[in-house]
């Protein structure tokens, strides 16, 4: 039974290790889940509270697997682990029986898993939860009580340092279809042998004579109309075919001409500024992006895309009071916020690959990339002056040549840096998860001996 005991505290460690992780690393994808929670029980008056409750949601599940792993504060850790799964495992039950959500995001967007899937997963670790809570009559402290909650407390800031730090700087590790290296048309594709979704088709007609209703297949239902009229149809999903990892990337301008295929097929750089709601956004990127879409002018292999899921009338709202020289294309929401995790985010493709992506947060600067675009972007614009137009009409000032600008080589410099960046974050992510290792090894010593205790 002791064994049992230990096995099912490591089983339950991990899985909240793994969910409280994959859900730190990204913070506001674990709060448009909490939202949509909001939004299918009508409280949609607690979207604020998302992502402060999505924050804590991953630093309690990602300390409450450590603590269950280490055994610290056995009595009080079991008594919230019952309670915490009895919640969700009833939640989960009427997840599946409503489905007011596609998916609980119980492990972010690392595995998905529909309602019922995760019901029954909650089904079976129930049962890892109450072979320890069995044994908390005997538990007891591996170290002084204080000891414990100081550390306790320490995993949680440590948790939340990992949560501000994707906020602002994107997650160090992207689990959704469009990560950096993601060839966009390729993602989109179907394979010929994919299995399709079958539907179960129900077909009402009514007895022109008698005026009884009646329910047919599509194998047998009546031919003669004399007799025989159509009502209504039902189709209910049997099984789910195969769903391509990129469903639903698309872009249109305001006269609705889709330039998706255009984008995806462009060989030169374009910049893809993405805000899935622009009243939200952090309006000194917004503004900062007017030097980006001037470059577009002074260089022969850049472009400059910017998109949004808001309405014509809040682009032309926020345009007009922020200065923006630019027009926004559309795009759907849940798109949107799938590309980039940031508002605005900033998504940079070549042949349609996903090349680099940056938070607005830490997107560098445009004298980073090169010190004298500014320059020339101001100059370009001074150009565009009637007054400086009609000089150059007359021969008193010569025209500049533009597509001046090699974005290609600036491009590939910036890049580079951005992929050693991204490293280093990842080399400390994975410094970090190494010292909780070496620290739980250490422990387990202590551990056992404890066991062998309590």
């Amino acid at each position: 039974m002791k064994t049992i005991r230990i096995i099912s505290r490591f089983i339950l460690g991990f899985v909240f290790i793994f969910s409280g992780f994959v859900k730190a690393i990204d913070p506001l994808g674990s709060a448009y889940k909490i939202a949509d929670y909001f939004t299918a029980f009508n409280m949609g008056f607690f979207d604020s509270l998302s992502l402060p409750i999505g924050v804590f949601l991953a630093a309690f599940e990602l300390v409450l697997g450590v603590v269950l792993i280490l055994g610290y504060q056995k009595r009080l850790v079991y008594w919230v682990l019952l309670i915490f799964m009895s919640f969700f495992t009833i939640l989960t039950f009427f997840l599946g029986v409503f489905n007011p959500v596609s998916d609980c995001g119980c492990f972010g967007d690392a595995i998905i898993m529909t309602n019922w899937q995760t019901f029954f997963k909650n089904i079976i670790l129930m049962v890892f939860v109450l072979v320890v809570f069995y044994s908390r009559k005997r538990a007891k402290n591996i170290m002084k009580g204080s000891y414990e909650k100081a550390l306790i407390l320490l995993f949680f800031a440590g948790s939340f340092l990992l949560s501000i730090s994707c906020l602002k700087q994107l997650p160090v590790i992207d689990f959704r279809p469009y990560h950096v290296g993601t060839y966009i048309q390729g993602g989109m594709e179907i394979p010929e042998d994919a299995p399709m979704d079958v539907y179960n088709t129900t077909l009402v007609y009514r007895n022109l004579e008698s005026g009884d209703t009646e329910e047919f297949t599509l194998e047998n239902y009546p031919k003669d109309t004399l007799q025989w009229g159509f009502v209504t149809s039902e189709s209910k999903l049997v099984s789910k075919g195969y769903e391509a990892p990129i469903h639903d990337f698309g872009l249109s301008d305001d006269y609705g001409y889709d330039i998706t295929d255009d984008l995806l097929a462009d060989e030169d750089y374009s910049l893809m500024m993405v805000s899935h709601d622009i009243d939200k956004a952090n309006e000194e990127a917004l503004i900062a992006m007017n030097d980006w879409y001037n470059l577009k002018n002074i260089s022969g292999d850049f472009n400059f895309i910017p998109v949004t899921a808001s309405g014509t009338s809040m682009k032309d709202e926020v345009s007009q009071e922020l200065g923006l020289d630019y027009a926004f294309y559309s795009a759907d929401e849940i798109m949107l916020k799938t590309v980039v995790r940031s508002n605005p985010g900033f998504v940079l493709l070549k042949n349609g690959t996903i090349i680099a992506k940056w938070s607005h947060q830490n997107f560098p600067d445009m004298s980073i990339w090169d010190e004298e675009w500014k320059e020339l972007t101001e100059q370009f614009v001074s150009e565009q002056d009637p007054e400086i137009l009609m000089l150059i009409d007359e021969g008193f000032m010569e025209e500049i040549q533009w597509d001046v600008v090699d974005f290609d080589k600036t491009a590939n410099q910036v890049v580079a840096r951005k992929n050693v960046s991204s490293k280093e974050k990842l080399a400390w992510i994975s410094f970090f998860i190494s010292v909780i290792f070496i620290f739980v090894v250490l422990q387990l010593p202590v551990v056992n001996r404890s066991m062998k205790r309590g």
